[in-house]
């Protein structure tokens, strides 16, 4: 079938991409589910500062590529060897399918699937395939997702059922920002009760993490950003406070943490991230800066004051476990994901988005189809 889609042909296209038009809207030809595959009616769309990664260069993909990782919508059909899903159900989206069968799949970690991993690199969907092409030329998947764009066919592993009550542009939510940022608080870090907490990075992502902090009972929860819009909106969802991280002296006004999340993605956010660690203390990031960027630490220091850096992708999260727990937090008014959406738009307005979410003006766009 052919459907409206935003392909990107070049990363690294200079700004401002309301000029550069880097993301091209154009018809393209979708092919039916194959065996273990979804077609999905997109509903809502994320705009992740992952998508912008790509788009910058800074993640690194093949092209042509159909962009678009989260979101959520209704199944329209179903591949042969498809049992868990069927036309009619609300499912959200998921950037990292999961085999099954690999070491991580098998110790209970999908989002560490190793073929996930390499399929996702190469831009297919979990079997190999290409589902997208124009012209008899192949597009590739962006995370074997590619939800920028009218339908799009899955491997099943890449969706979560949901219930139909649930609106659809809250549930899109849940296919990125609330899983990274929750998951990092709730899975990655495990964060008890009474804890001290920081998040460095108050966009889409650190937000979430900021909520999920709240709802895990830590206690004195404080935001870094360097927006004063993005402070103001960390104390409305209940940060005790809120700091522009260059402020001068701030690392010895505000002291140490017991558990420090970057929600950015550049080294001077993770190198503050660590500085602001406690002794003892964890510091976790979900962010995602270009494979050649490395940080500096202090050796000795992570030795005599037993910290901790770990990693967290996808939130460390189950999602067939995780999703629907963080839904019913929602319902129950303890994630109020839905006041991270700060504005709506259009599948062809994704160029001024890119423009709005690289300057730090937006926590999370949604394209509304």
């Amino acid at each position: 079938m052919k459907i409206k889609a935003a392909v990107l042909h070049e990363m690294g296209t200079a700004r401002p991409y309301s000029e550069s038009r880097p993301v091209q809207i154009e018809e393209v030809e979708l092919a039916p589910p194959g065996p273990g595959e979804v077609l999905v009616k997109v509903a809502v769309a994320g705009v992740c500062h992952s998508d912008l990664s790509v788009v910058n260069g800074n993640r690194p993909r093949p092209t042509p590529m159909v962009l678009g990782h989260e979101a959520s919508g209704v199944v329209e059909e179903v591949g042969e060897d498809v049992t868990r899903l069927a036309p009619g159900d609300h499912v959200v989206f998921v950037f990292m399918p999961a085999c099954g069968a690999c070491e991580m799949c098998r110790a209970g970690r999908p989002s560490l699937c190793s073929k996930g991993f390499s399929t996702n690199a190469a831009g297919t969907l979990l079997n190999g395939a290409k589902r997208l092409s124009k012209d008899g030329v192949p597009y590739y998947h962006q995370v074997g997702v590619s939800c920028f764009a009218e339908r799009a066919v899955v491997d099943q592993s890449s969706l979560v059922k949901v219930e139909k009550e649930l609106p659809l542009e809250d549930a899109a939510l849940f296919s990125c920002a609330v899983i990274t940022g929750v998951g990092a608080v709730m899975n990655t870090a495990a964060v008890p009760k009474g804890a001290s907490v920081a998040i460095v990075g108050l966009g889409g992502t650190g937000l979430a993490a900021l909520m999920g902090a709240k709802a895990a009972d830590a206690g004195k929860v404080v935001g870094f950003d360097l927006l004063p819009d993005k402070r103001a909106k960390a104390i409305e969802l209940g940060a005790n406070e809120a700091f522009d991280p260059l402020q001068e002296g701030i690392v010895e006004q505000v002291g140490g943490f017991d558990y420090v999340f970057e929600c950015v993605g550049n080294i001077q956010a993770m190198e503050f991230s660590y500085a602001i660690t406690k002794m003892g203390g964890t510091t976790v990031s979900s962010g995602l800066s270009h494979p050649d960027k490395t940080f500096c630490i202090q050796h000795v220091n992570l030795v005599a004051q037993e910290k901790t850096i770990k990693g967290s992708y996808l939130g460390s999260c189950v999602v067939e476990r995780d999703i629907p727990h963080y839904i019913d937090l929602f319902q129950r008014g303890e994630l109020p994901v839905d006041k991270l959406i700060s504005r709506r738009i259009g599948l062809e307005d994704l160029n001024e988005a890119f423009d709005r979410l690289a300057d730090g003006s937006e926590v999370r766009q949604v394209i509304v189809f």
